[in-house]
């Protein structure tokens, strides 16, 4: 089974770093979803009755984003981190979009929660995964351009296995390699925050809502913490 790890570099910068790392095993992607379809539903019916907002660069949450990522060289407001991308297009579109039903629902709990989500089919990860920063000298496929090849730049934070990339700028776009489908029976997803101190409760709730979405679909589910305390977790 592979290990997630966070390399010191990383949380000696960022030493605020707690990830929330849920796995499913024996995930049943073409049932319906009911749950998740309902929080989906839920949250756009807040959005257009004005009860709610997706958090936006103004928010603390994000704007710790942000500054991590101007940190190691890339401008936030044109790679933007994840939830910050999901929030925009939610304000604009006024509702979230439909990939799967696995994705649906990290998609849900990032966005509810102002926490910048993502997942790894595991039967397509090689090796254990490293969160650090990358060297210059390896390759990302962003999802859905099967044909394209990316190189990070370095000192640009990674996660990444013994093949690739696996999501460029910590958490703006996972790879095409390791995508969640509606056959993805092996997974594992990734809640973050940057600021322990402040969102660490929120972090634990916002895993704790993901967990719920998949295990009626799942034959087991878990919940992993990862921070400078404990860099390394197998799963």
């Amino acid at each position: 089974m592979p290990a997630f790890r966070i390399a010191p570099a990383v949380t000696d910068a960022f030493p605020g770093t707690l990830i929330a790392l849920v796995t499913a095993t024996g995930l049943r992607g073409r049932e319906p979803w009911p749950h998740t379809e309902a929080a989906l539903e839920e949250l756009e019916q807040r959005l257009a009755d004005g009860s709610w907002r997706p958090a936006d660069e103004s928010d603390p949450r994000i704007e710790a984003w942000h500054a991590a990522y101007r940190s190691f060289g890339t401008n936030p407001r044109r790679v933007r981190p994840s939830v910050d991308a999901l929030g925009r297009r939610m304000a604009k579109k006024r509702s979230l979009p439909r990939i799967n039903p696995a994705v649906d629902s990290y998609n849900s709990v990032s966005v509810r929660h102002g926490l910048p989500a993502g997942a790894f089919d595991l039967d397509r990860v090689t090796g254990d995964v490293d969160i650090r920063h990358a060297d210059g000298t390896e390759s990302f496929t962003p999802l859905g351009e099967p044909g394209t090849v990316e190189h990070p730049r370095p000192g640009e934070i990674v996660y990444a296995d013994t093949t690739g990339v696996l999501t460029r700028h910590w958490n703006h776009r996972d790879a095409h390699r390791t995508r969640v489908t509606e056959d993805s029976t092996r997974v594992a997803f990734l809640l973050e925050t940057l600021r322990a101190d402040r969102d660490g409760g929120l972090l634990k709730v916002a895993a704790e809502e993901l967990q719920s979405l998949l295990a009626p679909h799942a034959a087991q589910t878990a919940v992993h913490h990862l921070d400078p305390a404990q860099p390394r977790v197998t799963v």
